[in-house]
């Protein structure tokens, strides 16, 4: 019992040390100069005056939970959006993946991450 608690401690040590958000940012439209990511606003309908800067994308695997990977997920995507000058994002996609895995003690144990994606646009005020 003991050295299965070793395993199951390990295996999450693991995965948070060597777990991130990544993110990517494809400009698509006119780039703007870049804004602030905590401003960037997640859309899941699209407003009614925006214009379209890009696509961006983001995956974590860091979160203890579903929930946090989802949240970390989406704060990396906020952050590649505000990198291209967008002010927000039309989400259109929330799936999960595996994103890996590693053997211990002979166990092969997958890390799952959340994917997210969506337009990164600017919206006219």
């Amino acid at each position: 019992m003991k050295s299965i608690f070793h395993l199951i401690l390990t295996a999450l040590l693991l995965c948070s040390v060597f777990s991130c958000a990544t993110g990517t940012a494809l400009v698509t439209g006119t780039q703007r100069p870049a804004t602030k990511s905590d401003e960037v606003v997640v859309y899941t309908e699209a407003p009614e005056k925006y214009e379209v800067i890009g696509i961006v994308t983001a995956s974590s695997d860091a979160g203890w939970t579903a929930q946090e990977s989802l949240d970390l997920a989406l704060a990396e995507l906020k952050k590649q959006a505000a990198k291209i000058g967008a002010n927000g994002i039309i989400l259109e996609n929330i799936g999960t993946s595996i994103s890996g895995g590693m053997v211990m003690y002979g166990v092969y144990i997958p890390v799952t991450a959340k994917d997210v994606s969506g337009k990164a646009i600017f919206v006219e005020e």
